[in-house]
């Protein structure tokens, strides 16, 4: 089953003191990139997610946040003396540089030293690390389940929306076959007509140079190889949609291979209507390129 890389998911959870929500938003990347926003009084947590996250997915830019909030009964913040002491030798040896440079710094207000980080706590230094951790993995697990579900009904439909694309593709090639036969009684004729006026216009005619002119038109014309590989490359992309793995990458590598063979279809095509069934072809691998983007 393919899966899309762009997915969202939501799980909350509590205990006793604590309430917390995980959201996971997925999009599009070149590879696995996770991005966390997590709560870092709560020691272990990040190396965990990421592992978890890396297990069960191959590609995408991924964000994944923690919210966690305490009972009303300790969610009043409070002063971590350690911390507050820690900051105040910090500002003591700035002070003490900058005096040195001969520079003045403006004073601090209580105000600013209760807005830096570390010096005020809601309570969670007392709680064990180790089993919030468990419980907060748990709801992630969840919550990855979630993510992957929603992933992978994305995929489907991406699945049926390439799908609809290769029959395109390869109806559009059938047309060029059936062209193919409309040019060639064009080309015999524009041929006859050619050579009529060089025969009328010479007295002599190299024969040999004559079939080797027709034979080297004949074969910057003929298409056939390039409508022979659209029609593998179907095949190709078929099974890959089909595949246990995720093929992303060898997909968007196949839509450069879809496109190569339209431009040369365009370039060889020698007929209006050819040429028209060529740019229909471009206009459809484009589109299928776009959806492409997004597989796993």
């Amino acid at each position: 089953m393919r899966h899309s890389m762009t997915g969202f998911a939501s799980r909350s959870g509590e205990n006793a003191d604590l309430r917390w929500i995980w959201e996971l938003r997925g999009v599009n990347g070149k590879g696995l990139d996770l991005r966390f926003r997590l709560p870092d009084w709560i020691d272990g947590l990040e190396p965990q997610a990421r592992a978890l996250l890396g297990k069960r997915l191959a590609r995408g830019n991924v964000q994944v946040s923690l919210r966690v909030a305490g009972a009303a009964d300790d969610a009043a913040p409070a002063l971590d003396e350690a911390g507050l002491a820690r900051v105040l030798d910090a500002m003591a040896r700035i002070e003490a540089a900058a005096g040195r440079q001969g520079l003045a710094l403006a004073p601090s207000s209580a105000a600013d030293l209760v807005a830096l980080r570390g010096v005020m706590t809601v309570g969670q230094g007392q709680r064990d690390s180790a089993a919030l951790c468990k419980l907060l993995m748990a709801e992630l697990d969840a919550a990855l389940d979630d993510f992957v579900a929603m992933r992978a009904a994305e995929g489907a439909a991406l699945g049926a929306v390439l799908g609809v694309r290769l029959a395109q593709i390869e109806t559009l090639v059938q047309a060029a076959t059936d062209a193919i036969e409309t040019r060639r009684d064009e080309q015999a004729g524009r041929l006859r007509a050619a050579l009529a006026r060089i025969v009328d216009s010479t007295d002599s005619l190299d024969e040999a140079r004559l079939a080797q002119e027709l034979a080297l038109i004949a074969v910057k014309s003929d298409v056939t190889e390039e409508l022979d590989r659209l029609t593998a490359h179907v095949s190709a992309a078929r099974d890959l949609l089909e595949a246990p793995a995720p093929v992303g990458r060898k997909l968007d590598f196949l839509m450069q291979e879809f496109n190569r063979e339209a431009n040369t279809l365009c370039s060889k095509s020698g007929s209006t209507a050819l040429t028209r069934i060529g740019l229909d072809l471009k206009t459809v691998i484009d589109q299928m390129r776009e959806q492409v983007q997004n597989v796993e």
